[in-house]
């Protein structure tokens, strides 16, 4: 797999009938090697090692219904009051990440209502912060670590 931009990470991997898996601490599995898991893999340990969530705040690869549609978020991760806080959507490093990329991830928060939103390739990442009462995004330089994170008013 090619290398991405993010720091370096020890990963388990395993090989059988000819595929290459590589082990999800979240879902504490061996998952088989894609490109976007690749990617997937590295934001799950970059959130982690980096940014220091907690893993039991962090969900990967779940089902969630818009407008009756079933889809699958890449990575959520939970404030310690149980809220949505952050959504990343990863793409395998290959793809360009486009208009199209965040218009996915916004349909994603009409239902999640996180207030961060994190889209990579891997190779370029994007971060925004949500203002819901102008119903827009403010771009970042980066994600809040775990230290920082604030509950939702009204909770």
């Amino acid at each position: 797999m090619q290398p991405l931009n993010f720091p370096k990470f020890s990963f388990r991997f395993k090989n059988s009938e000819n595929k290459v898996s590589i082990f999800d601490t979240v879902r504490k599995k061996f998952i088989v090697l894609q490109p976007e898991e690749w990617v997937r893999q590295h934001c799950v340990h970059y959130l982690i090692t980096e940014k220091h969530y907690p893993h039991s705040l962090i969900n990967v690869e779940k089902e969630l219904t818009i407008n009756t549609l079933k889809k699958r978020y890449d990575i959520v991760v939970f404030d310690p009051q149980g809220q949505v806080f952050l959504i990343v959507e990863c793409k395998a490093p290959q793809i360009k990440i486009d208009q199209s990329t965040f218009d996915q991830i916004a349909r994603y928060n009409l239902s999640l209502k996180a207030e961060y939103l994190m889209v990579t390739n891997g190779l370029d990442h994007y971060y925004c912060q949500m203002d819901f009462e102008a119903e827009s995004y403010v771009f970042l330089k980066d994600i809040p670590d775990y230290n920082y994170i604030q509950p939702k008013s009204g909770l």
